[in-house]
C-alpha cells in the first residue's frame, strides 16, 4: 500500500492509473477504522481496479468542538487494517493539504430540506462541512465509484446532492450497515462506551427493530415512535429524534402502505449514536 500525504503527489499517482486505463474507487474515512469501513474496500476492490482510502478527520463538520477533540485516533492500526485489506493508496493529508486557505469563510452549498431535517436540524453547520471537506477529496481523488456506508443514512443524500452541484460524474454506492452480532450498528464512536453503554446501546437496534415489526403489521407511525422513544429512554438515552421517513427525502410519512426507513439519533452519555433501517 503506498501512502500519500500531499494532494499533489496524489493527483499525479492517479493521473498515471487512469492513463493506463485503470477505474478508480474511492472510500473516505475519519479513521478509527472497523469491520464496517474495511467491507467498503471490499465493495470497491471487487467493483472497481484501483481502491483509495483517505483519513482525515474534518474540523469543519463537527458543530462540537469537543466532539471534534474526542474523536478516537488510531491511526497505526488503521495502517495495518487498510494493507491487510489490499487498499492501493492511503491519502492521509494535514488540515493545510485540504483547506490552503484556513477554515474560515468557505463556502456555502444549497442542500435544500436536508439541512433542516433529522441531522440537519440537530447538528447546524455538520452537512456544510460535509461538503466542503467531500468537495476537495473529490476533486483530488475523481474517482469513478465512490464507496459510503449506509449508517450515515443522510449524510450519503447529502454527498448525492454534492455530486450533482459540483457536477463531477462520480457515482455514489451506498453500502449496506455492518452489525456486530448483537444488532449495534458498527461505528468508530462505538470505541467511547464503556461495558456497561456498549450493552445498553443495542437498545438502539432493539428499538428500530419493534418499528419495523409494528410497521409492518400496520401500526400508526405515531403510536410506533412513541414506542422506540420510550423504550431508548427507559434505558438512560437522551434522544434528539426517532422519524420514519420517505427515504427519498427523508419527510415524514403515516402510512404503512407506502415505503420507509426508520432514524434514530440518540445520546448515551456524552456519546451520540446513530442508526436507521428500512421499513
Amino acid at each position: 500500500m503506498l501512502l500519500i500525504k500531499r494532494k499533489a503527489d496524489l493527483v499525479q499517482w492517479l493521473d498515471k492509473q487512469r492513463s493506463e486505463g485503470r477505474s478508480i474507487g474511492f472510500v473516505p474515512t475519519m479513521g478509527a477504522l472497523h469491520a464496517g469501513h474495511i467491507s467498503l474496500i471490499d465493495i470497491s476492490k471487487k467493483g472497481t481496479e484501483t481502491t483509495v482510502c483517505s483519513i482525515f478527520v474534518n474540523p469543519t463538520q463537527f458543530n462540537d468542538p469537543k466532539d471534534f477533540q474526542k474523536y478516537p485516533i488510531t491511526i497505526e492500526n488503521d495502517i495495518l487494517l487498510l494493507e491487510q485489506a489490499g487498499v492501493d493508496v492511503l491519502y492521509l493529508p494535514e488540515v493545510p493539504d485540504i483547506y490552503p486557505d484556513g477554515i474560515k469563510d468557505l463556502e456555502k452549498y444549497d442542500l435544500g430540506s436536508l439541512e433542516s431535517l433529522l441531522e440537519g436540524a440537530f447538528r447546524p453547520g455538520h452537512f456544510q462541512g460535509v461538503c466542503q471537506v467531500m468537495r476537495r477529496l473529490l476533486e483530488a481523488v475523481r474517482p469513478d465509484q465512490l464507496f459510503m456506508g449506509q449508517k450515515d443514512y443522510q449524510q450519503c443524500m447529502v454527498v448525492h446532492r454534492l455530486l450533482e452541484i459540483i457536477g463531477l460524474p462520480t457515482r455514489l454506492v451506498p453500502c449496506p450497515i455492518v452489525r456486530e452480532k448483537d444488532g449495534l450498528a458498527m461505528s468508530s464512536r462505538n470505541m467511547r462506551l464503556s461495558e456497561d453503554q456498549r450493552r445498553t446501546a443495542t437498545t438502539i437496534h432493539q428499538a428500530l427493530t419493534r418499528i419495523k415489526e409494528g410497521w409492518q403489521k400496520g401500526e400508526k407511525t405515531d403510536r410506533l415512535i412513541k414506542s422506540a422513544t420510550s423504550l431508548l429512554e427507559e434505558k438512560g438515552f437522551r434522544v434528539d429524534y426517532v422519524s420514519i421517513a420517505d427515504p427519498m427525502t427523508l419527510e415524514p410519512v403515516q402510512r404503512s402502505e407506502v415505503p420507509a426507513v426508520a432514524l434514530v439519533a440518540a445520546f448515551l452519555g456524552e456519546i451520540r449514536l446513530i442508526d436507521n433501517m428500512t421499513l
